[in-house]
């Protein structure tokens, strides 16, 4: 086979780019480890920066996100006993967040590329990459017993954080900036009705507490554990006892139980490559980052390396101009960096950790309050929350 762009991984970020490039005339080819029945179940990410739901919209795959996509103009901060609500879109002016399934996303790319003859390869196993020193890379990967190769121009690993893109970059041309967190996330997905319109994040003595959700019937919680939890020491019965003490308060309202459909717990770790790029290979998303999930970032930080990317591969097939394909790295860096910025204060703001003392812990009792009482701490927040500019 031969085409311009091969892609490894049908996430958000391969799917997207794959879609973007199609828009702009550009031939790629979409190679994935996971079955399509896998990628449109795996449940991710699931709240959508204003700038990442435009570009759906914009790229024409929007209209599922915008019927059935949850826009929240605020989000509450539970401390102290107390509620406080961060009205995002009047610090913002206008902006605001969505919540709809990285599945969903996934899905709605699919069918737009299936729909307008893209080539996404399914159920593919032993990829490997050649070439990316020279003028002509190539992908090789195996496909219901067959090998298949593929030339091309670039290669652009979109697939994850345990993907095979990274590992072609040699350790003498990267470096490696990481940092794990001596906590993690218990999630669960509930058929219970979300008890609050707007995402509650709570810091409480038991550790924090997230309560979001997937739809107007579908709960998404998160709580604080161990890194080694084992989930046969969380029955239902602890799980809902847990989120009730860490979230209820003020007498507002009462979480909404319901039959947990799904479990798992999730690592806390940042962690960035540079550069995101070397020679024909370009690293996008997790491949090249990762972020704590309590800024809600990952998704949309690959999506916005997407669109960097995007447009510097367009550039260069229409004109074969590589200055904005040299720049990749360092353009989506500054925003990665502002981003795991954001990521990392949200994390240790609102979480216990094991080795904090008395003094420590009143000192994010009162950033809490300062946030939440300073109109310009506010902004800050809400800011980031929506999402940064592009073009930082």
């Amino acid at each position: 086979m031969r085409t311009q762009v091969a892609i490894i991984g049908a996430g958000p970020s391969g799917l997207l780019l794959s879609h973007l490039l199609h828009l702009e005339g550009v031939d790629t080819v979409v190679v994935e480890s996971q079955s399509r029945a896998y990628v449109e179940a795996r449940i991710r990410a699931g709240v959508l920066e204003h700038g990442a739901a435009q570009t759906l919209v914009e790229a024409g795959v929007g209209a599922r996100l915008q019927r059935e996509g949850l826009v929240h103009h605020g989000i509450n901060l539970n401390f102290s006993g107390q509620t406080h609500r961060i009205d995002l879109s009047d610090l913002t002016g206008g902006s605001a967040v969505t919540v709809y399934g990285q599945h969903e996303v996934v899905k709605d790319l699919i069918e737009a590329r299936l729909s307008s003859g893209g080539d996404l390869r399914f159920a593919a196993s032993d990829v490997q990459i050649s070439g990316i020193d020279g003028d002509a890379p190539g992908l090789a990967f195996t496909q219901d017993g067959q090998r298949q190769e593929i030339a091309c121009a670039f290669v652009a690993g979109c697939d994850g954080f345990h993907g095979v893109s990274r590992g072609y970059v040699p350790a003498s041309q990267h470096r490696i900036y990481e940092r794990s967190y001596p906590f993690a996330w218990l999630g669960i997905l509930a058929a219970a009705r979300p008890a609050s319109e707007e995402l509650i994040y709570a810091r409480h003595a038991n550790g924090f507490a997230l309560l979001s959700m997937r739809s107007a019937e579908i709960t998404r919680a998160y709580l604080q554990c161990a890194p080694d939890e084992d989930l046969a020491q969380w029955s239902d019965a602890h799980v809902w006892d847990e989120l009730h003490k860490r979230l209820e308060v003020d007498g507002a309202f009462r979480v909404n139980e319901g039959p947990i459909l799904q479990r798992g717990v999730t690592p806390m770790r940042s962690f960035v490559i540079e550069p995101m790029q070397y020679r024909r290979l370009f690293l996008v998303g997790d491949a090249a980052h990762i972020v704590p999930p309590t800024g809600a970032k990952g998704m949309n930080l690959a999506m916005a390396d997407v669109r960097v990317l995007s447009r510097a591969l367009a550039d260069y097939f229409r004109s074969g101009k590589t200055d904005r394909l040299d720049a990749y790295s360092a353009t989506c860096l500054r925003r990665v960096w502002q981003v795991q910025r954001f990521s990392w204060w949200m994390t240790a703001l609102l979480h216990r950790f094991p080795d904090a003392d008395a003094f420590g812990e009143r000192l994010r009792d009162a950033e809490l309050r300062h946030v939440v009482s300073s109109r310009a701490a506010s902004r800050v927040l809400a800011e980031n929350y929506v999402g940064l500019p592009y073009d930082i």
